[in-house]
């Protein structure tokens, strides 16, 4: 319940409970802002959602955590301490890669055993390499450390920043720049998949994105103890002691604009309830175009945003074993035979591929409590178009592709799969659409080109609306959870200065 000692507070109310909703409700809170979260499902989360089935537990969406200091932040910001209420377990390698061809390689945080492997690859590549992390670390401070949290709300904000994005050839793509330092094929793949993780085709997303990169050098890759959701259950808790309330199950039907206000929220079955500012955490399309339909601002705007590129969409399959592989890796990339080809097609459709690359991972690698003792959990990720570029029956088609993606794996990594099979689920381009909202089933909201990044992407502060704001991956930075936790703190000091302005 919120604190009385807060009964005089401004009114906040935020609209989902992803990472973005959660961090942006946590700094509102703690600044003062009398703050209500509205959660849709019954379980908090957003993408971040838990599954319980059959004795495993399966995160439903993020299982990577790059840079612990910005949730670290977040805590800070209400006077507590992140490893008080969840541990973030170190992963290492951070993922191995593996080809069809048989090759592998073990992305690690350790430069002498990542020069041994790129030597077995390609000798000259180990210089190259050495060049493109220091590209990547140029890119991550002037890209994430000096403009990850800050607001892009005018075009001058994009020229100040524009003379030096331009210098790191911000207009190339990931692909592209990665190819100017190394050239052997399996490393330029190795070191240029990592947009995907944001929603990002290698071969057009700006080379900006290759900071995540140097990202992951700097502070390593980790997994919380008890999975994500012991991450999302600890912001939970924090927000609660510090008197915020959520409130699940629990749909926002509109956000109630008069004039160039919003009012408050309505919630499905009618409740109207007072607020004075409304930020939202859901899908920018849907934001725009439902929830605010009832505004000239929400309509227009709302048909600007799905006439946007958006990212592609996502294929997960969540599967239980009753047995463990010795060779298994928390995190493992498996390439499909093609790379450019593939990707492209995962981008522009009009099919789902017939062949594809994967992301598999299994948490009980790191914690085996997320299954029954000797069992193993995973889930499996294949890029599929969005529902915009392929019109695809998925509920007629899911069984078969599941069928064919764990076929694969048996194939090339989890030999006696089929018979280890114990229980197991999806979730489709349909499930993005209608249990998240996401425009056409998109996983990652806008693409990240770089005419819809910074400026160009939806501000994190309405510019019609004055006391409408944005959190989460539809606006800046971005997807993935340092982008959404950035974007948390970004709209938080915009939100923080001016209610301080018009308090004074």
């Amino acid at each position: 319940m919120p604190d009385p000692a807060l009964s005089g507070a401004r009114r906040a109310a935020v609209i989902g409970s992803g990472f973005g909703g959660l961090a942006l409700a946590i700094r509102l809170q703690a600044a003062g802002f009398a703050t209500t979260v509205f959660e849709k499902r019954d379980k908090p989360g957003g993408r971040a959602y838990v599954y319980q089935q059959d004795g495993f537990t399966f995160d439903g969406g993020p299982t990577v955590i790059t840079d612990p200091t910005c949730l670290e932040e977040v805590f800070a910001a209400a006077g507590k301490r992140l490893e008080d209420y969840v541990e973030l377990i170190p992963v290492a390698p951070f993922y191995r890669l593996l080809w069809e061809d048989g090759a592998q390689f073990d992305y690690v945080n350790d430069q002498a055993a990542l020069d041994a492997q790129i030597a077995a690859f390609s000798q000259k590549d180990v210089e190259g390499y050495r060049r493109f992390l220091a590209y990547s670390t140029a890119v991550f401070e002037e890209g994430y450390l000096k403009l990850g949290a800050v607001p892009f709300l005018h075009v001058s904000d994009m020229i100040k920043a524009g003379p030096n994005l331009m210098k790191l050839q911000a207009w190339r793509s990931v692909y592209s720049m990665v190819s100017t330092f190394i050239e052997n094929e399996h490393l330029r793949e190795a070191f240029s998949f990592h947009s995907l993780l944001v929603g990002g085709n290698p071969f057009s997303t700006s080379s900006i994105y290759a900071l995540i990169h140097a990202l992951e050098r700097k502070w390593g890759v980790f997994f919380p103890r008890g999975g994500t959701g012991a991450l999302v259950a600890g912001m939970v808790r924090l927000f609660e002691e510090i008197g915020g309330t959520i409130r699940l199950s629990c749909p926002v039907d509109e956000i109630v604009i008069a004039g160039d206000r919003a009012t408050g929220v309505r919630l499905e079955g009618g409740e109207m309830l007072p607020f004075d500012l409304v930020a939202s955490n859901a899908d920018v399309v849907h934001t725009y175009r439902t929830l605010m339909r009832g505004s000239a601002r929400g309509r227009s705007y709302g048909k600007s945003l799905a006439a946007k590129r958006h990212s592609m969409s996502l294929f997960v399959t969540y599967f239980g074993a009753n047995r463990t592989w010795d060779h298994l890796q928390h995190h493992t990339v498996l390439f499909g035979p093609r790379y450019k080809g593939l990707v492209n097609e995962i981008f522009s459709g009009p099919d789902v591929p017939e062949d594809f690359s994967l992301y598999l991972h299994a948490p009980t690698v790191t914690d085996p409590s997320l299954a029954p003792e000797g069992c193993t959990a995973f889930y499996v990720l294949s890029p599929v178009p969005h529902l915009g570029k392929a019109d695809i029956d998925w509920d007629k088609e899911a069984p078969l592709y599941r069928d064919r993606i764990l076929a694969s794996l048996e194939r090339r990594l989890l030999p006696g799969l089929t018979d280890a099979l114990v229980t197991s689920r999806v979730l489709t381009p349909f499930g993005f659409r209608d249990e998240l909202n996401a425009h056409l089933g998109s996983a990652f909201s806008v693409e990240p080109i770089l005419t819809q990044s910074a400026w160009f992407r939806p501000h994190n502060r309405d510019d019609k609306i004055a006391n409408l704001y944005i959190t989460g991956a539809g606006t800046h930075p971005g997807a993935g959870v340092p982008g959404v936790v950035g974007s948390a703190k970004a709209t938080a000091s915009l939100i923080v200065a001016d209610f301080a302005g018009a308090q004074a």
